[in-house]
Protein backbone atom coordinates (compact mmCIF):
# COMPACT_ATOMS: atom_id res chain seq x y z
CA UNK A 1 0.00 0.00 0.00
CA UNK A 2 1.11 3.58 -0.58
CA UNK A 3 2.06 5.65 2.35
CA UNK A 4 0.43 9.01 1.43
CA UNK A 5 -0.31 11.24 4.61
CA UNK A 6 -2.97 13.00 5.50
CA UNK A 7 -2.48 16.68 7.46
CA UNK A 8 -4.09 16.61 10.66
CA UNK A 9 -4.62 20.54 11.22
CA UNK A 10 -5.74 20.33 15.16
CA UNK A 11 -2.21 18.65 16.13
CA UNK A 12 0.16 19.99 13.91
CA UNK A 13 1.38 16.07 13.79
CA UNK A 14 0.64 14.01 10.06
CA UNK A 15 -1.30 11.10 10.02
CA UNK A 16 -0.12 8.33 7.20
CA UNK A 17 -2.71 5.83 5.82
CA UNK A 18 -1.60 3.06 8.20
CA UNK A 19 -2.21 5.27 10.97
CA UNK A 20 -5.51 7.32 9.79
CA UNK A 21 -9.05 5.55 10.78
CA UNK A 22 -11.22 3.01 8.45
CA UNK A 23 -13.91 5.41 6.83
CA UNK A 24 -17.07 2.79 5.34
CA UNK A 25 -18.67 4.98 2.24
CA UNK A 26 -22.03 4.08 1.49
CA UNK A 27 -22.44 2.50 -1.85
CA UNK A 28 -23.14 4.69 -4.81
CA UNK A 29 -26.41 4.61 -6.41
CA UNK A 30 -25.86 3.05 -9.69
CA UNK A 31 -26.89 5.67 -12.38
CA UNK A 32 -28.63 4.65 -15.08
CA UNK A 33 -29.22 5.80 -18.69
CA UNK A 34 -32.87 4.80 -19.62
CA UNK A 35 -33.93 4.01 -23.63
CA UNK A 36 -37.74 4.08 -23.62
CA UNK A 37 -39.98 1.63 -26.18
CA UNK A 38 -40.68 2.87 -30.13
CA UNK A 39 -42.82 5.78 -30.46
CA UNK A 40 -43.30 6.32 -26.77
CA UNK A 41 -41.36 8.86 -24.85
CA UNK A 42 -38.69 9.14 -22.03
CA UNK A 43 -41.08 10.95 -19.76
CA UNK A 44 -43.70 7.65 -20.73
CA UNK A 45 -41.02 4.97 -19.43
CA UNK A 46 -40.53 7.08 -16.29
CA UNK A 47 -44.33 6.36 -15.70
CA UNK A 48 -44.06 2.55 -16.34
CA UNK A 49 -40.83 2.60 -13.85
CA UNK A 50 -42.23 4.85 -11.57
CA UNK A 51 -44.82 2.33 -10.69
CA UNK A 52 -42.17 -0.21 -9.08
CA UNK A 53 -41.71 -0.20 -5.08
CA UNK A 54 -39.71 3.01 -3.52
CA UNK A 55 -37.54 0.02 -1.58
CA UNK A 56 -36.03 -0.46 -5.39
CA UNK A 57 -36.31 3.49 -7.08
CA UNK A 58 -34.67 5.03 -3.99
CA UNK A 59 -31.54 3.73 -4.32
CA UNK A 60 -31.29 4.26 -7.89
CA UNK A 61 -30.49 7.11 -10.14
CA UNK A 62 -32.23 6.84 -13.48
CA UNK A 63 -32.07 9.43 -16.23
CA UNK A 64 -34.70 8.89 -19.17
CA UNK A 65 -34.08 9.88 -22.63
CA UNK A 66 -35.74 10.64 -26.02
CA UNK A 67 -35.10 9.47 -28.78
CA UNK A 68 -33.12 11.23 -31.80
CA UNK A 69 -35.90 10.63 -34.60
CA UNK A 70 -39.57 11.66 -33.67
CA UNK A 71 -42.17 8.91 -34.37
CA UNK A 72 -42.95 8.28 -38.27
CA UNK A 73 -46.21 6.48 -37.96
CA UNK A 74 -48.80 5.67 -35.24
CA UNK A 75 -47.50 5.17 -31.95
CA UNK A 76 -49.93 1.76 -29.88
CA UNK A 77 -49.76 3.96 -26.70
CA UNK A 78 -51.57 6.92 -27.96
CA UNK A 79 -55.09 5.80 -25.69
CA UNK A 80 -53.00 6.10 -22.64
CA UNK A 81 -50.06 8.88 -23.75
CA UNK A 82 -49.94 12.28 -24.67
CA UNK A 83 -47.00 13.50 -27.70
CA UNK A 84 -44.83 14.30 -28.46
CA UNK A 85 -43.73 10.17 -29.28
CA UNK A 86 -40.42 9.21 -30.77
CA UNK A 87 -38.16 6.24 -32.40
CA UNK A 88 -34.31 5.38 -31.79
CA UNK A 89 -34.12 4.36 -35.13
CA UNK A 90 -36.44 2.75 -38.09
CA UNK A 91 -36.66 -0.58 -40.03
CA UNK A 92 -38.80 -2.36 -43.26
CA UNK A 93 -42.25 -4.03 -42.45
CA UNK A 94 -39.50 -7.16 -42.36
CA UNK A 95 -37.73 -5.26 -39.90
CA UNK A 96 -34.29 -7.02 -41.93
CA UNK A 97 -33.05 -3.30 -43.11
CA UNK A 98 -32.26 -0.48 -41.08
CA UNK A 99 -32.07 3.02 -41.05
CA UNK A 100 -30.76 5.89 -38.85
CA UNK A 101 -28.97 2.61 -36.69
CA UNK A 102 -26.03 4.34 -36.13
CA UNK A 103 -27.25 7.80 -35.83
CA UNK A 104 -29.02 6.92 -32.58
CA UNK A 105 -26.13 5.23 -31.28
CA UNK A 106 -23.67 8.23 -31.97
CA UNK A 107 -26.58 10.81 -30.34
CA UNK A 108 -26.48 8.29 -27.79
CA UNK A 109 -23.24 8.59 -27.47
CA UNK A 110 -23.23 12.14 -27.52
CA UNK A 111 -25.31 12.48 -24.72
CA UNK A 112 -23.27 10.17 -22.15
CA UNK A 113 -20.46 12.14 -23.09
CA UNK A 114 -22.11 15.32 -21.91
CA UNK A 115 -24.20 13.93 -18.58
CA UNK A 116 -22.13 10.94 -17.71
CA UNK A 117 -20.77 8.77 -16.68
CA UNK A 118 -23.58 6.23 -16.67
CA UNK A 119 -22.76 3.20 -14.46
CA UNK A 120 -25.77 0.97 -16.78
CA UNK A 121 -28.29 0.86 -19.38
CA UNK A 122 -31.75 -0.34 -18.39
CA UNK A 123 -34.45 -0.67 -22.26
CA UNK A 124 -37.54 -1.21 -22.99
CA UNK A 125 -38.35 -3.14 -26.56
CA UNK A 126 -37.14 -1.23 -28.89
CA UNK A 127 -34.52 1.01 -26.03
CA UNK A 128 -33.94 -2.82 -24.78
CA UNK A 129 -32.97 -4.39 -27.92
CA UNK A 130 -30.40 -0.96 -27.91
CA UNK A 131 -29.27 -1.35 -24.27
CA UNK A 132 -28.46 -5.62 -25.04
CA UNK A 133 -26.01 -5.04 -27.92
CA UNK A 134 -24.22 -1.97 -26.64
CA UNK A 135 -21.61 -3.91 -24.37
CA UNK A 136 -21.11 -6.26 -27.51
CA UNK A 137 -20.35 -3.25 -29.58
CA UNK A 138 -18.43 -1.63 -27.41
CA UNK A 139 -16.32 -4.65 -26.76
CA UNK A 140 -15.61 -4.92 -31.14
CA UNK A 141 -14.95 -1.25 -31.19
CA UNK A 142 -17.91 -0.49 -33.19
CA UNK A 143 -19.89 1.87 -31.33
CA UNK A 144 -19.76 3.93 -28.10
CA UNK A 145 -15.80 3.74 -28.28
CA UNK A 146 -15.91 7.39 -26.38
CA UNK A 147 -17.50 6.37 -23.06
CA UNK A 148 -16.73 4.33 -20.63
CA UNK A 149 -18.00 0.64 -20.96
CA UNK A 150 -21.64 0.15 -19.26
CA UNK A 151 -21.00 -1.95 -16.43
CA UNK A 152 -24.69 -4.03 -16.33
CA UNK A 153 -27.93 -3.62 -17.85
CA UNK A 154 -31.92 -3.48 -17.15
CA UNK A 155 -33.53 -5.59 -20.17
CA UNK A 156 -37.22 -5.51 -20.11
CA UNK A 157 -39.06 -7.28 -23.63
CA UNK A 158 -35.68 -7.29 -25.20
CA UNK A 159 -34.44 -9.16 -28.47
CA UNK A 160 -30.99 -9.81 -30.04
CA UNK A 161 -30.04 -7.95 -33.14
CA UNK A 162 -29.65 -9.35 -35.22
CA UNK A 163 -32.19 -12.69 -33.97
CA UNK A 164 -35.06 -14.52 -35.07
CA UNK A 165 -36.91 -11.47 -36.01
CA UNK A 166 -34.55 -8.74 -36.73
CA UNK A 167 -32.05 -8.13 -39.04
CA UNK A 168 -28.15 -7.00 -39.06
CA UNK A 169 -27.22 -3.34 -38.54
CA UNK A 170 -23.58 -3.33 -39.70
CA UNK A 171 -22.72 -1.85 -36.39
CA UNK A 172 -23.95 -4.97 -34.69
CA UNK A 173 -23.29 -7.44 -36.75
CA UNK A 174 -21.14 -9.11 -34.06
CA UNK A 175 -22.45 -7.58 -30.88
CA UNK A 176 -23.31 -11.38 -29.85
CA UNK A 177 -20.58 -13.07 -31.62
CA UNK A 178 -19.04 -13.65 -27.84
CA UNK A 179 -20.82 -14.32 -24.33
CA UNK A 180 -21.79 -11.04 -23.13
CA UNK A 181 -19.91 -11.08 -19.31
CA UNK A 182 -22.06 -7.82 -18.14
CA UNK A 183 -24.21 -7.88 -15.81
CA UNK A 184 -28.04 -8.23 -16.76
CA UNK A 185 -31.37 -8.70 -15.45
CA UNK A 186 -34.02 -9.68 -18.10
CA UNK A 187 -37.67 -9.57 -17.51
CA UNK A 188 -39.73 -11.80 -19.87
CA UNK A 189 -43.41 -12.01 -19.86
CA UNK A 190 -45.33 -15.02 -20.55
CA UNK A 191 -47.52 -13.49 -23.08
CA UNK A 192 -45.27 -10.37 -24.85
CA UNK A 193 -45.03 -11.44 -28.42
CA UNK A 194 -41.14 -11.08 -27.97
CA UNK A 195 -40.97 -14.19 -25.39
CA UNK A 196 -39.04 -16.36 -27.42
CA UNK A 197 -36.79 -13.94 -28.62
CA UNK A 198 -35.89 -12.80 -25.34
CA UNK A 199 -35.32 -16.13 -24.17
CA UNK A 200 -32.65 -16.57 -27.04
CA UNK A 201 -31.40 -13.21 -25.90
CA UNK A 202 -30.53 -14.10 -22.59
CA UNK A 203 -28.56 -17.76 -23.60
CA UNK A 204 -26.65 -15.07 -24.92
CA UNK A 205 -25.11 -13.45 -21.34
CA UNK A 206 -23.15 -15.28 -18.59
CA UNK A 207 -25.09 -15.78 -15.45
CA UNK A 208 -27.71 -13.67 -16.66
CA UNK A 209 -30.46 -12.91 -13.88
CA UNK A 210 -33.92 -13.72 -15.48
CA UNK A 211 -37.46 -12.22 -13.86
CA UNK A 212 -40.67 -14.16 -15.73
CA UNK A 213 -43.74 -12.26 -15.20
CA UNK A 214 -47.61 -13.68 -16.53
CA UNK A 215 -48.09 -10.43 -18.78
CA UNK A 216 -47.56 -9.12 -22.23
CA UNK A 217 -45.25 -6.39 -24.06
CA UNK A 218 -45.20 -4.18 -20.71
CA UNK A 219 -43.43 -2.86 -18.09
CA UNK A 220 -44.32 -5.15 -14.93
CA UNK A 221 -45.49 -4.46 -12.01
CA UNK A 222 -43.38 -6.29 -9.24
CA UNK A 223 -44.22 -8.99 -7.34
CA UNK A 224 -42.49 -10.05 -3.95
CA UNK A 225 -40.37 -12.82 -5.50
CA UNK A 226 -39.54 -10.44 -8.05
CA UNK A 227 -38.73 -7.12 -6.02
CA UNK A 228 -36.29 -9.84 -4.10
CA UNK A 229 -34.40 -10.82 -7.05
CA UNK A 230 -34.51 -6.44 -7.85
CA UNK A 231 -32.89 -6.15 -4.32
CA UNK A 232 -30.16 -8.75 -4.99
CA UNK A 233 -29.45 -7.63 -8.29
CA UNK A 234 -29.37 -4.19 -7.27
CA UNK A 235 -27.11 -5.03 -4.12
CA UNK A 236 -24.52 -7.17 -6.06
CA UNK A 237 -24.19 -4.25 -8.77
CA UNK A 238 -23.69 -1.59 -5.95
CA UNK A 239 -20.83 -3.90 -4.22
CA UNK A 240 -19.28 -4.33 -7.96
CA UNK A 241 -19.27 -0.39 -7.99
CA UNK A 242 -18.24 0.15 -4.42
CA UNK A 243 -15.34 -2.38 -5.04
CA UNK A 244 -14.07 -0.59 -8.18
CA UNK A 245 -14.36 2.51 -6.48
CA UNK A 246 -12.17 1.07 -3.59
CA UNK A 247 -9.67 -0.25 -6.15
CA UNK A 248 -9.29 3.54 -7.52
CA UNK A 249 -8.56 4.79 -4.71
CA UNK A 250 -6.15 2.47 -3.93
CA UNK A 251 -4.12 3.47 -6.87
CA UNK A 252 -4.12 7.37 -5.90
Amino acid sequence: MLGYSYPCFQTGLRLTTAMAPEIHLKPKNPRILCLHGFRTSGRILQAGIGKWPDTILRDLDLDFLDAPFPATGKSDVERFFDPPYYEWYQANKGFKEYRNFEECLAYIEDYMIKNGPFDGLLGFSQGAFLTAAIPGMQEQGSALTKVPKVKFLVIISGAKIPGLMFGEPKAAVNAFSSPVRCPSLHFIGERDFLKIEGEVLVESFVEPVVIHHSGGHIIPKLDTKAEETMLSFFQSIRQMLSDESGSVRSLM
